[in-house]
């Protein structure tokens, strides 16, 4: 994630401002740049586009893919699918929070990572299933999970 200064995204919203449906492609494009979508860049692009706050914070809460926190530089996940679950993705989840010292869906004070769970990974022979960004450990114990933590 990159400091910025609301200046920045005047040529991304150059860019898209008068194409239809413009406020979705801004809006990955900003994110991409920034990591996410804080409070002050929306109200700078809604008064950019010429609309309201309200509608711009309204597409940002919708879509499941925007976000308006930082994330970590990395998203550690656990399936918590039926065969993860019955193989100990429980005990996994608690380690990872007590370890990282979050909630589901916060972020290490280091920055480092994004705690969340996943419903099913598809991998239910590897269960459980612990991933970090697109790397996936299967049959993880909680003893492995320091191992795989300082690998990032």
């Amino acid at each position: 994630m990159e400091k910025y200064h609301l200046r920045d995204m005047l040529p991304i919203i150059e860019e898209y401002e008068k194409k239809a449906g413009s406020l979705i492609p801004i809006l990955h494009e900003v994110q991409k740049k920034l990591g996410y979508l804080p409070k002050e860049v929306q109200e700078f692009i809604a008064e950019e586009l010429g609309i309201p706050y309200s509608q711009v914070y309204s597409v940002v809460t919708f879509y499941s893919f925007f976000t308006m926190e930082p994330k970590g530089d990395y998203t550690i996940s656990v399936c918590t699918g039926t065969a993860c679950h019955v193989k100990g993705a429980d005990e996994l989840t608690e380690e990872l929070k007590d370890r990282l010292n979050v909630e589901e869906g916060g972020t290490s004070d280091d920055g480092k990572f994004t705690f969340n769970t996943k419903r099913c990974v598809g991998a239910c022979s590897k269960a459980p299933i612990v991933m970090v960004g697109d790397d996936v450990y299967g049959k993880v114990q909680t003893e492995e999970l320091e191992d795989i933590l300082n690998r990032y």
